[in-house]
């Protein structure tokens, strides 16, 4: 699978729309996670890989690799931390976390309202 590039067809668009393109590379295993786990600073690579529920090195060297191709994380003497780009990304993504609890809530709320119906 080549690296989603905006401008460039990739998975969902011809043309390359950058939403496209980011959704394409957030799309792909563990690379949102990664970026979440790079939120608060740097970390090696062996605790990245704890972080991301002992990710295989293989798919965790190939997730950076494309992560720093596109621009949002970078390789320092401690590890890996997001580019200011990868911070920009992260403040937008952020509140999808407080949504998503929200949402599960709703899920919770609805099983309940079903289960009670069915004890009616």
């Amino acid at each position: 699978m080549s690296l989603p590039i905006p401008g460039t067809p990739v998975r969902g668009s011809k043309t390359g729309k950058p939403i496209m393109a980011l959704l394409d590379l957030l799309g792909r295993t563990w690379a949102l996670g990664v970026i979440w786990q790079l939120r608060k600073g740097p970390l090696s690579f062996s605790d990245l890989q704890q972080c991301c529920e002992n990710i295989s090195p293989t798919l965790l060297t190939k997730r950076l690799k494309e992560l720093q191709q596109t621009n949002l994380i970078e390789k320092i003497l401690q590890g890996y931390q997001l580019t200011q780009v990868g911070l920009a990304l992260f403040e937008v993504i952020s509140p999808l976390s407080q949504w998503s609890q929200q949402w599960q809530l709703s899920f919770d709320e609805a099983q309940m309202r079903q289960g009670s119906a069915h004890e009616q």
